[in-house]
């Protein structure tokens, strides 16, 4: 049985272009629509993203929500965008079933435009009665659409997927959250009475002007600490934030390899070697920055 979809009067081709088009890849469900009463909800690869994956999607996203697609209108193909046999444009109108994220609240019938993928057989996939998430930018002036923010911004939901999601952004959007580092301002060492003891403080720069700060102590005989600090105060007991939460991903994801040299320009040159020491220690305790996420 097929159900033939006819384009509402109110999406005229100027109207579609006006919206903008955001590519995305999603995992075809192979389920037939036309017979199932029920959404059709899949694996999401949210649920393997890695922490920083869903950090720089969905942090960045004022629009976060899940959506149930009643109309999918495939497109006439566009040069460079829709590549035939890669990418099939569709204009995907959804009913709004949760709002994970949006100040502004949000219309209960959405629309927007995606590039999406065919399925294991090259065949264009089945997208009505699916649940998808959506991380997207509200369109100025027209409530009921919306505008991806990347091209992988449309998944398909899980459970799983939502929660993961719902926690990076009660935690992004928390009264004491960790501020977005943009840059290091500047790095001071003070050298210790014994051989191998010394204090290295480095400032770094944020989006919101709110003052951050590591520490890195070294003692003789003792491993090296280090901390940091969210405010005025440099409290040396503080243990260093663990992998995978927003502090962890704030610092590992947004400093550089190296610390860079004018934030030394004021040191004399056993104290600019023992920052520079200081520094890789910390990056190394941090780890990588791990993202494996394909928007390909």
């Amino acid at each position: 049985m097929r159900i033939k979809v006819a384009m509402p009067w109110r999406f005229r081709v100027g109207h579609i272009a006006a919206i903008g088009l955001t590519a995305v890849t999603i995992t075809p469900v192979t389920d037939g629509f036309a017979a199932v009463s029920k959404p059709v909800v899949a694996t999401s690869p949210v649920e393997t993203w890695s922490y920083a994956d869903v950090s720089d999607l969905f942090l960045a996203s004022p629009v976060v929500a899940r959506v149930r697609v009643v109309e999918a209108i495939r497109l006439p193909e566009a040069p460079g965008v829709a590549t035939p046999g890669t990418r099939i444009r569709y204009y995907l109108v959804g009913d709004v079933t949760s709002l994970i994220r949006g100040t502004g609240g949000l219309a209960p019938r959405v629309a927007w435009l995606a590039d999406v993928a065919p399925d294991a057989r090259g065949k264009p996939p089945k997208l009505i009665k699916t649940i998808v998430m959506l991380a997207a930018l509200p369109v100025d002036g027209k409530p009921g659409e919306l505008r991806l923010t990347a091209r992988d911004a449309m998944v398909p939901w899980s459970a799983a997927a939502e929660e993961r999601v719902r926690t990076v952004i009660t935690n992004g959007l928390a009264a004491d959250a960790p501020p977005r580092i943009t840059g290091i301002t500047s790095a001071f060492h003070s050298p210790g009475n014994l051989p191998g003891e010394g204090e290295t403080q480095i400032f770094l720069a944020t989006a919101s002007s709110e003052p951050v700060s590591l520490s890195i102590l070294r003692r003789p005989g003792m491993e090296p600490h280090w901390a940091v600090a969210l405010g005025e105060i440099v409290d040396e007991a503080a243990k260093p934030p663990e992998r995978d939460t927003l502090a962890w991903y704030r610092l590992a994801c947004a400093l550089p390899t190296d610390l860079p040299s004018a934030a030394t320009a004021e040191l004399p040159p056993e104290g600019v070697e023992a920052a520079r020491s200081d520094y890789k220690f910390v990056m190394g305790a941090l780890g990588p920055c791990t993202r494996t996420r394909s928007q390909s």
